[in-house]
């Protein structure tokens, strides 16, 4: 499938620096399609495109995860503005969370929001994400939380939002909504996602006991295993982890099992 006014060819009218971006959010898409954390047409990722404009990528309204290009993707500015020829639209909300973290985190190149199952869930209950497992106390330090306040449309929301997620975190729990992770490329924010994810599905399963039946960790012990896991803070280690052995072995299973994005 490609963009939404199939007689323009948006791979010779970018950038190559754009086009990468480009490539890279397509297998976003697709990976979180693939991992079923999709929620049909429905959530966000987007992409910062290098360059002094502030505009990013974004997907069109209707496109299932899995149909998603590089090509089919919308270029928008900080307020909203479709600022490339296509007869694509995009969702508004998707708009509002996403441009005002990438507004003020520069680090923020990659933002990605997600409705799962487990994700809502945690997000819901008043504890957070508890210390019971080995994942969650390896993300736990790096989360924000996130009051709701109603579907993602009013644009005063962009600035506590901003406020919750600081200026050194890089996951948060929107509360009653959802997860969400930044990054400084695809790969980082995919492998935050990836944990946060896991940790929120591992403590629905293990409720499943009551809360009495559930062994949490103490302070100590999280603090520890928080400095060994390393895996949601920047560092040059985790950025090389991600960007040369998990990113291409994600790519390896996407070209496998769900070809086409960089199209």
């Amino acid at each position: 499938m490609a963009d939404g006014n199939p007689n323009i060819d948006i791979r010779s009218a970018v950038s190559e620096a754009e086009w990468k971006a480009r490539v890279d959010l397509a297998a976003l898409y697709r990976l979180t399609a693939l991992y079923g954390w999709d929620d049909m047409i429905f959530t966000h990722i987007s992409h910062r495109i290098p360059g002094p404009e502030h505009h990013f990528l974004i997907n069109p309204y209707g496109y299932f995860f899995e149909e998603i290009t590089a090509s089919s993707l919308v270029k928008v500015d900080l307020d909203g503005n479709i600022v490339q020829e296509t007869d694509a639209m995009i969702n508004p909300a998707g708009f509002t969370i996403h441009s005002a973290i990438h507004a003020a985190r520069e680090d923020a190149t990659v933002v990605m929001h997600l409705h799962t199952d487990q994700g809502v869930a945690v997000s819901s209950q008043k504890e957070g994400l508890l210390p019971i497992s080995q994942t969650a106390m390896i993300v736990r330090e790096d989360i924000a939380y996130h009051d709701y306040e109603g579907v993602a449309l009013d644009l005063d929301e962009r600035e506590r939002l901003v406020a919750d997620l600081g200026p050194t975190k890089h996951s948060m729990l929107l509360r009653n909504h959802g997860t969400l992770t930044c990054g400084e490329s695809a790969a980082l924010t995919f492998t935050r996602m990836f944990f946060l994810e896991r940790a929120c599905k591992m403590q629905i399963m293990a409720l499943t006991a009551g809360r009495d039946g559930v062994l949490e960790c103490g302070e100590e012990l999280q603090d520890k295993v928080a400095g060994q896991g390393g895996l949601t803070k920047h560092s040059s280690g985790m950025s090389t982890l991600t960007d040369r052995l998990v990113w291409p072995a994600l790519l390896r299973k996407l070209d496998r099992q769900l070809p086409g994005y960089a199209a």
